[in-house]
């Protein structure tokens, strides 16, 4: 490790910004889905969502290039590319969703929707999970519940529980946990009307992914949407770690659910690590929200980073990396069912597509004194990264390992992957 850059990093950024590891990397170049350190030596990503397609793409750097040596100008010119990149964009989602408004990340696009949100209602109560991230303003501050944010919750926040079939519900009969569930969601919008707030939106990402890729009952999303949509609000999902094809059998992931958001809001994989999000929703909350607010955003879809998000999507079409990431998903899927079967600690495999990964418990999961072990995840994660694989971890006890690596891991990549991880939990155990 790099102390003297680290000692810098915390003279000039503070040492509040988390790094990942014990002993923190530096890294200085990067290619499909490997990484190589200031030592030269290469590390498997297994973790990153944000090169969505591969790091360093070559059709991607040269789309960021050659615009950005034609013209990159704010958005009050016109401009072909980031029209076209709009049109290509929106003819992914159901037809109903025919707008869309650029921004900067995922973070400003989930505080555009809740503005959206509460003038469309005139409501501010939201529904959110108790544990979950969906940015960094202060909007989002005060819905942030699976991050340390000075702000809490605000009054106007109701927090529901997202229930897991394959976790706090194991072994739990289905339609119970369906109907105790949306009880749940009906006693929160109950709440939020009975002190004034009324219900605004709830705001979800279908992979309930900082919640530990929580498995729902058939019918949860839809229930709790329509549950929403009765009371007068709005539906917001959050795709920033869903969405482009993340889960390999839609290119949404609210499209597994059978539902269609009233607003979708993107960031992170969006540009393929260039700053670009978005907000899509009907025509017709745009043209409410319009008149009203001169909203406009100065970066947020300019011709580069409309370059960059053409590109990613060129990507996906023309390398087919949905079909590669299902198929390469099977995979992975059947040997970690197989590492269950040794180790009778590791819960079941959890998440789907290109995003997976599974509870690690301190004994027996089928033994009731077993807990979810945070530390015993953490060493798996150090040993992994000991072994040059990036993987990460997620859940209210920190102990889901977090495995989300670029579309662009080949089978064969996967296949090296999974060794290595038998191998740390063969050490780790």
């Amino acid at each position: 490790m790099n102390h003297t850059l680290l000692e810098r990093r915390f003279n000039t950024l503070g040492p509040y910004t988390p790094l990942f590891y014990d002993q923190p990397l530096e890294f200085v170049s990067a290619s499909g889905v490997w990484l190589t350190d200031v030592n030269g030596d290469r590390y498997l990503d297994a973790y990153n969502n944000v090169p969505h397609v591969g790091h360093a793409h070559p059709h991607v750097v040269e789309a960021i290039r050659s615009q950005a040596s034609a013209l990159n100008i704010h958005t009050r010119y016109l401009n072909d590319r980031v029209v076209e990149y709009a049109e290509n964009l929106l003819a992914t989602f159901d037809r109903r969703l025919d707008r869309v408004m650029f921004t900067n990340s995922g973070s400003e696009s989930n505080d555009l929707a809740f503005r959206i949100a509460n003038q469309h209602t005139g409501h501010t109560g939201v529904l959110v999970s108790d544990f979950s991230y969906h940015g960094h303003t202060r909007a989002l501050a005060e819905v942030t519940t699976g991050l340390r944010c000075d702000e809490g919750i605000g009054n106007h926040v109701r927090t529901i529980r997202i229930p897991d079939l394959d976790g706090a519900d194991l072994g739990r009969s289905e339609s119970e946990v369906l109907t105790e569930s949306l009880g749940e969601v009906d006693s929160a919008i109950a709440s939020l009307q009975e002190h004034g707030f009324g219900v605004s939106a709830v705001l979800f990402d279908s992979l309930f992914s900082t919640e530990g890729l929580n498995r729902v009952p058939g019918g949860y999303v839809k229930g709790l949407a329509d549950r929403v949509r009765a009371a007068g609000g709005l539906v917001i999902g959050d795709e920033v770690q869903s969405g482009f094809g993340r889960t390999a059998s839609a290119f949404w992931g609210h499209q597994n659910h059978r539902i269609v958001p009233d607003l979708v809001t993107l960031g992170k994989p969006m540009g393929n690590g260039h700053p670009l999000g978005g907000v899509v929703l009907p025509a017709a909350l745009l043209d409410e929200f319009g008149p009203r607010n001169m909203y406009f955003n100065t970066f947020g879809g300019n011709p580069v980073s409309a370059a960059a998000g053409q590109a990613v999507l060129d990507v996906m079409e023309a390398e087919d990396l949905m079909a590669r990431a299902a198929a390469t998903s099977r995979v992975v899927r059947e040997q970690l069912e197989l590492l269950r079967t040794k180790h009778d600690h590791i819960g079941p495999i959890k998440g789907t597509g290109l995003f997976f990964g599974f509870e690690v418990f301190s004994g027996p999961v089928s033994e009731s004194a077993s807990r979810p072990d945070a530390e015993r995840t953490k060493r798996i994660v150090e040993r992994m990264r000991r072994d040059r694989v990036l993987i990460s971890r997620i859940g209210r006890d920190d102990s889901v390992l977090k495995m989300r690596p670029p579309l662009a891991l080949t089978i064969g990549e996967a296949e090296m992957f999974l060794d290595r991880l038998f191998a740390a939990i063969q050490a780790v155990a």
